[in-house]
């Protein structure tokens, strides 16, 4: 994982970057006899976590990729001390596609991010390596995007990166349904009351990103928001979304709050105001009542992130690594008795 921190607009938080170019799906990863077997539904609404294995002293942007026993020892401890089964990826090469592999075989459903970026030639392998690994577990894999925040990051610049994913993706006859993850601004096509992007058409089903913890630092329109508003927030965009989207399934992709650096604050920048206080008790607070509340509605949800990425700070400042449940280090422990 991910994006680094960029402030592109005036309501707009920061994202995150990831995974460099690599080597297509190594054929051993590949089950054969799935290939053509239908999708599992899905009963019930999703409570997932974003994983990314770029823990401990691994970073996406250089060096090594994470390996396959520490992907495997991630998710074991991600079963072991957490009741997630359903997880957030962010990426599809570069040693990232053994999590599907792993995920399977540990009976995790996912869904699957295939990032887009600026080097064009990478999105291509990044596409055709989400094609292989869609139809190569079409029972773990329960949905796909097409890049996270790549509007927030670069505007309409790449617009035409997303369409050709998803072109592909529907030509190559993937069966999971399709969309683009982005903030929940973008999916509102950057106004107040909402309104539907070029995209709307296009994709199956809509996942937006909301941080109210950045919003209190960089937005006017909601400039304030404590955590223990934060679930309540949540559901607002959520439901202006779904008016927007009557017919598409909207999805919160990435909600969460940072557990330290413990009291820390930001003020925000045109209010002046201090209204968000990290710390792991109100990690978890905002972590549970949202989920709390998204099954009030039979809604899906992905809480950020499972582990720390201690590699955010150079990127993110201070908060950076504090937005994991569980430790970026070994051996990464969670929090004792977390439930949802």
């Amino acid at each position: 994982m991910k994006s680094a921190l960029s402030i592109l607009i005036c309501m707009l938080f920061m994202h995150w970057q990831i995974a460099k170019a690599a080597e297509p799906l190594p054929p051993e990863l590949i089950d054969k006899t799935n290939v053509t077997a239908p999708i599992s539904k899905h009963q019930g609404p999703l409570q997932c976590a974003a994983f990314s294995p770029y823990v401990g002293n691994l970073t996406p942007d250089n060096g090594a990729p994470p390996s396959r026993e520490l992907i495997d020892q991630l998710l074991d401890k991600l079963i072991k001390e957490t009741p997630f089964r359903c997880i957030m990826t962010y990426g599809v090469m570069g040693g990232l596609e053994y999590t599907f592999a792993a995920a399977e075989a540990r009976h995790i459903k996912v869904i699957a991010i295939i990032w887009l970026d600026k080097d064009i030639a990478s999105n291509s392998k990044s596409i055709a390596s989400g094609i292989e690994v869609a139809k190569a577990f079409p029972n773990t894999i329960i949905k796909l995007s097409c890049g996270s925040e790549v509007r927030t990051r670069n505007g309409f610049q790449f617009d035409g990166e997303i369409t050709r994913c998803i072109d592909d993706l529907h030509k190559a006859g993937v069966s999971q349904p399709i969309t683009t993850i982005d903030t929940w601004w973008e999916w509102c096509n950057r106004t107040s009351p909402c309104k539907p992007t070029s995209f709307a058409k296009k994709v199956d089903w809509i996942g937006i990103n909301i941080f109210p913890w950045w919003e209190n630092k960089h937005a006017d329109l909601y400039p304030c928001t404590t955590a223990k508003e934060a679930a309540a927030f949540h559901i607002s965009r959520i439901k202006d979304l779904r008016r927007t989207y009557k017919k598409k399934d909207v999805i919160v992709t990435e909600f969460g709050w940072p557990s330290g650096p413990k009291g820390a604050t930001e003020y925000n920048i045109h209010t002046k105001q201090h209204c968000g206080v990290a710390s792991k008790k109100n990690q978890l607070l905002v972590m549970k009542q949202t989920f709390k509340e998204l099954a009030k509605h039979q809604w899906s949800g992905v809480v950020f992130e499972a582990f720390e990425e201690n590699w955010k700070p150079s990127n993110e400042g201070q908060f950076g690594k504090f937005w994991g449940l569980c430790q970026g280090t070994p051996p990464y422990t969670c929090p004792k008795g977390l439930s949802l």
